[in-house]
């Protein structure tokens, strides 16, 4: 029955985003509490790390799209999460210092490891460094050799890896396919069909474990050594892209595997 002074066909109100002061953040909660940061003038870099630190979804389906941010409930990729809340809020956080976060991974202003480890929290920024070691190293490592068999002119002939694919056994000790089947086998996860970013970084983690785990330690902090050389090289030359001096970049240390 319609009531008397309210239009019958007003669009219904928006539902108030209940957020609470203390503790963890589901994705609407995480959204809003960014929202109501940016709304009382906070500035956006620290408004959204205080959220991250919160956050509590390991992953979630957002218009059909599936956003995992942890790997194997280890890795944190926080730069996807990142992503994901500041394309909530574009219109009130500078598009140039957007950008250069999540094209270049460089903050608006210095920052050092122990800050971003303060604001974050300590278990996500461990989570944060498993991702770096073992997703991004990793690809490093295999990226390093495959420019290594380039830059020797190994050829293509009948029954030999392309490069990208030989690298693997250079690595592991396994071919790809090998290395595969023993990461079904391991996870009951299985790589065919079309494969997701996600699904590939999965495998690229089990992947990093498998050479910690069965791999010469010297050969281990070797190898680590080299993915980390080609990484300065790289965010030195995304740094200056990114307008900002290259001694910025993070860095990220080798350590003894155990």
């Amino acid at each position: 029955m319609p009531v008397a002074g309210v239009r019958s066909d007003s669009p219904p109100r928006a539902r108030r985003v209940r957020v609470p002061r203390d503790g963890p953040l589901d994705p609407e909660q995480g959204v809003e509490a960014l929202r109501r940061a940016l709304g009382r003038g906070e500035p956006w870099y620290p408004a959204l790390l205080g959220v991250i630190r919160r956050w509590s979804a390991a992953e979630e389906v957002l218009d059909g799209v599936a956003y995992r941010y942890l790997i194997a409930g280890e890795a944190f990729d926080w730069l996807l999460l990142a992503g994901r809340l500041l394309a909530e809020v574009e219109e009130e956080a500078p598009a140039d210092e957007v950008e250069r976060l999540l094209l270049f991974g460089l903050p608006p202003a210095d920052e050092s490891d122990d800050e971003f480890e303060l604001a974050i929290g300590a278990p996500k920024y461990r989570a944060h460094l498993n991702f770096q070691y073992g997703v991004v190293v990793e690809e490093l490592l295999l990226l390093s050799v495959e420019m290594e068999y380039q830059k020797a002119g190994r050829l293509i002939g009948a029954g030999q890896a392309p490069p990208d694919v030989a690298a693997y056994e250079h690595v592991y000790g396994k071919s790809l396919d090998e290395l595969q089947v023993l990461y079904r086998a391991e996870t009951e996860s299985a790589l065919t069909g079309r494969v997701s970013q996600h699904e590939w970084q999965a495998f690229t983690y089990w992947c990093s474990k498998y050479r910690v785990r069965t791999g010469e330690p010297a050969r281990v902090a070797s190898d680590t050594r080299k993915a980390v050389a080609l990484m300065s090289r790289m965010e030195a030359g995304r740094a200056r892209l990114g307008g900002m001096r290259p001694e910025r970049v993070i860095r990220v240390e080798v350590r003894a595997s155990g």
